[in-house]
């Protein structure tokens, strides 16, 4: 049951995600349409971030953990600040990208059951 109302929750989240990145290019905050999409998914990723914290504080059984959770919001925000930086410098992209797998990789190696 707490289940279905994360997902309903996320998914109205997800909603207001897309009208804020659509309302940024009017906005002129961002210059280019293309990068919408980016957007969308580093603010997802944000979201994903706030996920994992709820599912640290209150863990199921059967259901994804925490911390994977946490990583794959992670993941998300690289990709979407990587796409949106490669508009900038490519090298940028990769150095990011680099840098989130490092980060992940440490905290699993001291992730302690």
């Amino acid at each position: 049951m707490a289940e279905s109302r994360r997902e309903m929750l996320s998914i109205g989240v997800f909603l207001i995600i897309v009208v804020v990145a659509i309302l940024l290019y009017p906005a002129q905050i961002i210059t280019d349409w293309t990068l919408i999409i980016p957007v969308i998914l580093v603010l997802s990723g944000s979201w994903m971030l706030v996920l994992a914290t709820i599912r640290a504080s209150n863990p199921q059984k059967y259901e994804r953990g925490a911390f994977s959770t946490m990583g794959f919001g992670l993941l998300m925000i690289a990709i979407g600040g990587a796409w949106y930086l490669f508009s900038i410098n490519w090298l940028y992209s990769l150095v990011l990208i680099l840098l989130v797998l490092a980060a992940l990789a440490i905290a699993a190696a001291l992730r302690r059951k």
